[in-house]
């Protein structure tokens, strides 16, 4: 029966004992773009693509970065709910509201908000208490925005110029024609931005303090898991601190001393 069977393959063609390669599966990351230094720099760089690709390595998948396309960054954990998104890594901010619809990872980063003005126009605009008549720009769902909210409703400054998410870098040049007095953002983006537009400058850092980490699906909790342990070996081995001093400057997880 055996030589039989054998006869029969033999008389098709030639049996080929080769074992097919594995398809690697996608990580399919959110992120919203363009986000100096965390991604959008030359050659679609930064730390976040980066670290993503240091973990995707780890866990044995091909890297996607797919972009974020709204106008309100708190829209961009809903795609991780429709299966458009497997997780997020946008220098994001754990919030107790994003926290209700994604979990997270271990902070990679903890940084803080800054406040960057035209210090030719206001030169004694030195922190977010001397901004009393001013107009406060801020990204629509940014971190920065019930900050600058709360300076309004406080009196310390007139209102707050909502911009688009994607309109960053119109924001930053608003600030030297006078449709914006200040701009708040998170400060390692705030200092990529504004290093190539004369006369502005960051007059404070450090105005609160954030957790930035890695988001995923509530329900995806083996992702979850598999990123947690990916980072934790990258962190042991050296490899994310040397990430952080690449991109950032300083290898220290909190960088908002």
């Amino acid at each position: 029966m055996l030589a039989g069977t054998a006869q029969v393959a033999l008389a098709f063609g030639t049996v080929s004992c080769v074992r097919a390669e594995p398809v690697q599966q996608q990580l399919r990351v959110g992120a919203a773009f363009p986000d100096p230094p965390f991604n959008g720099l030359a050659g679609n760089r930064g730390f976040d693509v980066s670290l993503m690709d240091a973990i995707g390595t780890i866990l044995g998948r091909t890297v996607e970065f797919i972009p974020f396309t709204g106008h309100d960054f708190n829209d961009i954990f809903d795609k991780l709910d429709d299966g458009t998104y497997d997780c997020i890594t946008s220098g994001t901010t754990i919030t107790d509201a994003r926290a209700q619809k994604a979990s997270f990872v271990e902070p990679y980063l903890i940084s803080g908000q800054a406040l960057a003005v035209d210090v030719r126009r206001f030169p004694d605009v030195r922190s977010v208490n001397d901004l009393h008549g001013l107009t406060i720009g801020v990204q629509s769902g940014n971190t920065s925005q019930p900050i600058a909210d709360d300076l309004v409703a406080q009196g310390k400054a007139k209102s707050v110029r909502v911009y688009d998410y994607g309109d960053v870098r119109t924001a930053i040049a608003d600030l030297t024609t006078g449709k914006c007095d200040a701009f708040m953002k998170l400060a390692p983006v705030l200092t990529e931005l504004v290093k190539s537009v004369p006369g502005v400058d960051i007059v404070q850092r450090g105005i609160d303090t954030e957790k930035i980490a890695i988001a995923v699906g509530r329900s995806n909790r083996d992702l979850l898991t598999q990123i947690n342990a990916a980072q934790a070996s990258l962190e042991r081995d050296g490899r994310l601190p040397e990430l952080r001093e690449r991109w950032l400057g300083s290898r220290e997880l909190n960088q908002n001393r």
